[in-house]
């Protein structure tokens, strides 16, 4: 079997396992017999336990990176370009809720040098976002002299709703990815003041 795809296998095994079990609590033997390989390949490929969950956070996050990018067309009002993101953001976490739990619970649990690895990936996100508002401001406003500050803290705490939402919807299957972007998008686009108003944000259908 070609080095690339045992390789896969074997992460992910260990994203599934890691995502469930914890790093601490994980071994290389369940992630070994989970792949259908031996643990000497596993250590052979992937050095060790710490290598193997380093490069479990990169790949997904790089992963989750690509489909937020992916989603969002540039030619589309700023609006829905923000609506996209989120869409595609919340899609990808339901549909990998193992992955999710790496990048979100497990690699900060555990502490340097994963947060280190988490926080490059959310620093990637906070700026695309940053562009996205920045973008949404001039379409509104007509005016490129943005208080960049004031942009990249809003960019900010849109992420940080986005990661907690997603973790709320994952933790309670009801809740479907739509609607976890719709409820960001309506705090983002409409504010809490429009909502207490009876205002929504109606997503394209």
């Amino acid at each position: 079997m070609p080095r690339a795809v045992r390789e896969r296998q074997m992460l992910d095994a260990a994203v599934r396992t890691f995502g469930r079990r914890g790093y601490r609590a994980a071994s290389m033997d369940e992630i070994a017999e989970l792949a259908g390989v031996s643990k000497p390949l596993v250590y052979l490929y992937l050095n060790s336990k710490e290598e193997l969950f380093t490069a479990c956070i990169r790949r997904e996050a790089a992963a989750l990176t690509a489909a937020v990018r992916a989603a969002v067309r540039t030619d589309l009002p700023a609006d829905r370009q923000l609506w996209d993101g989120l869409r595609a953001f919340f899609e990808h976490t339901a549909s990998h809720p193992d992955a999710w739990a790496v990048l979100h619970r497990q690699a900060r649990a555990v502490g340097e040098p994963f947060v280190a690895e988490v926080n490059e990936l959310r620093a990637g996100i906070a700026a695309f976002v940053t562009a996205l508002i920045a973008a949404a401001a001039r379409e509104a406003h007509q005016d490129p002299e943005l208080p960049d500050r004031e942009v990249a803290g809003l960019a900010q705490a849109l992420v940080g709703a986005a990661e907690s939402l997603a973790g709320w919807a994952n933790d309670d299957p009801t809740v479907t990815a739509r609607e976890a972007a719709a409820t960001l998008m309506n705090f983002a686009w409409t504010g809490l003041g429009g909502l207490m108003e009876g205002r929504r944000w109606s997503p394209p259908r």
